[in-house]
């Protein structure tokens, strides 16, 4: 073999190997999981819906849960969610997909006192889940309907009257989009058996009915934009 021939053989197969090494590439970023965060209070941490939209959402998703029960979005509140350990474990995880469904805790009589906060306080903790990365995707959730609260703990009054209209608007100033699984859920107080909190009436992990249409809500909300 010649030098010329070696020379255009050893060319060959560097372009080959480079070839087969963009093509790899391609593929694992073709592949590349996509991070989801579902934050929230008690809605999040201890209902099904976290799993079911694990499921629906498929292999290509890595989904955590990091609602943490009794918090507000209010900052002057005892239980505000940005002072939870679980807020900084969503920063850390730099997810690609953020679902947030606060708001519930917010209707508490001691806070009422704080309405006017309630907005800015939000949006406060949307940028700083903004701040993550530019190309992180942000979903709102209204939360679900307040049909009594026999502790007395929470008035559903206040939360139609105040939180509801203040969570739209958080999305309207944010532009970010708002799932409203408020309206899919308030003819069915029959699955809020303490008004507040849904309960597995199946017996069967993953088939609670609340759990399947919030999971569903935003399975479509996702899909939506991530074809």
């Amino acid at each position: 073999m010649n030098k010329k021939t070696l020379s255009i053989l050893l060319v060959s197969i560097t372009l080959l190997l480079s070839f087969s090494g963009i093509v790899y590439l391609i593929g694992q970023n073709y592949s590349k999981t996509i991070r989801v965060a579902c934050v929230g209070d008690s809605l999040t941490q201890s209902t099904e819906y976290p799993y079911v939209l694990m499921n629906k959402l498929g292999d290509n998703y890595e989904l955590r849960n990091f609602g943490v029960g009794s918090t507000t979005v209010t900052l002057a509140s005892e239980t505000p969610y940005m002072e939870t350990a679980s807020f900084q474990d969503v920063l850390d995880f730099t997810p690609d997909i953020i679902v947030v469904m606060l708001g519930t805790n917010d209707a508490q009589p001691s806070l009422f006192q704080y309405n006017r906060t309630f907005v800015d306080d939000y949006i406060t903790l949307l940028q700083a889940f903004q701040n993550i990365s530019s190309h992180t995707k942000i979903w709102l959730v209204l939360p679900p309907p307040l049909f009594s609260d026999k502790s007395g703990a929470i008035s559903p009054e206040y939360f139609e009257q105040t939180i509801l209209p203040s969570v739209k608007q958080v999305a309207v100033e944010t532009n970010l989009p708002l799932i409203d699984v408020y309206s899919l859920l308030i003819n069915y107080p029959e699955y809020f058996p303490d008004g507040i909190h849904p309960e597995n009436t199946t017996g069967n992990w993953g088939n609670e009915p609340v759990a399947q249409i919030i999971a569903t809500a935003v399975y479509e909300a996702i899909l939506s934009r991530n074809p």
